[in-house]
């Protein structure tokens, strides 16, 4: 493959695999810049709603993550102040024949497995883990990376650099500096347990969703089901960045107590041994993720709140047409890459910000109580399971 054809991609997380290989498939050759030394678990699991779903199976990893992922019947809203269910929304083999492509939920460590694999069997792909993006020049040729591993450092042409280094981001830090993650005021609480350990009535393959007054719950089996992945919204003011620190089990028992939530959702809180943290930060409105031949995708460039599970998603949304665009507007012409990345970035700007202001509602609607929650539960209640589905049609619909 020709040294100008060479884009390189910072950050080896699902949008970075995701984007080396849609980028490989339209004949790039692409470098992967790394800084851990391994790919490790960041978090459990994730939800794979069909439009992030068709874009992994038409890169052929279907079967291995197949094997992994578990597809569930429903997402099972529940109300706190209810003290159970107050409606069903479905799944399964309803959301993949609406939508042509399934809905699976995985353990992140398997999903990123299956793209690493996939990455390392390519040809035209090269991830180098303990390498880090460093620097940028652009000049007549293209641009110069600089990256560094350990005390040497390395200088490498490339057509493109793409940073999908995580919120973050080295690359979003030379392009806009003045662009820093915003602290949301909500903490995440993560924590896994063998499905043993729990009756066989919550171990279904379903999504449980748990609404409650300032938190939220929600848990689903991955591992192929051997395990659930149990995940608690709560508000804070601890505020370390970074993916994960150990968090006190007292500490998040308190804040489900038992005069605010039922003996099930406490049930799945005292279930989980292990638990870990992290501050929920995101990012303000980027008026532009390119600068020349260099943009930015996944994290790096919109950052949002978990409460849509379309983070991962909108990655490898981003990584399709990234690809697509590139591919289409420069052929052999490497000199329209700068305007092919702009107008990647025009194409998903508007759908990323509609969004996460998505998950900005659903987070405060989880969260609300006294009469607000009351309202909330028969509005659900009202909706039902089909209409509650055809809404999500504008996200599970999206086709590169």
């Amino acid at each position: 493959m020709a040294l100008t054809r060479t884009v390189i991609v910072a950050g080896a997380g699902i949008g970075g695999l995701t984007a080396s290989l849609t980028l490989a498939a339209q004949g790039f050759r692409v470098v992967v810049l790394e800084k851990a030394e391994r790919l490790e678990e960041a978090g459990a699991g994730i939800q794979l709603s069909p439009n992030a779903s068709r874009i992994l199976v038409e890169l052929g990893l279907k079967e291995p993550l197949a094997r992994r992922a578990v597809t569930p019947e429903s997402v099972n809203i529940l109300s706190a102040r209810a003290g159970g269910e107050i409606a069903r929304m479905p799944l399964g083999q309803a959301a993949e024949f609406r939508a042509g492509a399934p809905y699976w939920v995985i353990h992140r460590a398997d999903l990123q497995t299956a793209l690493q694999n996939a990455v390392n069997d390519h040809p035209d792909i090269d991830l180098r883990l303990g390498c880090q993006f460093e620097d940028v020049t652009k000049h007549a040729k293209g641009l110069t990376v600089v990256q560094r591993r350990g005390n040497s450092r390395q200088e490498e042409l490339a057509v493109a650099l793409i940073g999908a280094d995580g919120i973050w981001s080295s690359v979003r830090g030379h392009l806009f500096p003045d662009v820093q993650p915003q602290f949301s005021g909500l903490i995440a609480w993560r924590g896994t347990l063998d499905a043993t350990a729990l009756p066989r009535e919550y171990t279904a393959p379903r999504v449980q969703l748990w609404m409650g007054p300032d938190a939220h719950l929600v848990a689903y089996p991955i591992s192929a089901g051997r395990q659930i992945n149990v995940v608690a919204i709560v508000s804070g003011t601890w505020n370390r960045p970074g993916w994960s620190a150990p968090g006190d089990i007292n500490e998040i028992k308190d804040a489900f107590t038992t005069a605010r939530w039922p003996a099930t959702a406490r049930m799945l809180i005292g279930a989980v041994d292990g638990w870990r943290k992290w501050a929920l930060f995101t990012l303000p409105h980027i008026g532009r993720w390119s600068e020349g031949a260099v943009t930015l995708l996944g994290d790096a460039a919109h950052a949002m709140l978990p409460f849509a599970a379309q983070g991962a998603g909108m990655a490898i949304e981003d990584a399709a047409v990234l690809a697509k665009a590139l591919s289409d507007s420069t052929g052999e012409n490497t000199a329209n890459i700068p305007a092919a990345l702009k107008r990647y970035a025009q194409m998903r700007r508007a759908r990323v910000a509609k969004v996460q202001r998505m998950a900005r509602q659903q987070g405060r609607i989880y969260h609300l109580s006294g009469a607000a929650a009351i309202a909330r539960d028969l509005a659900i209640r009202a909706i039902g399971p089909e209409r509650m589905l055809a809404r999500q049609d504008w996200i599970y619909d999206w086709r590169a």
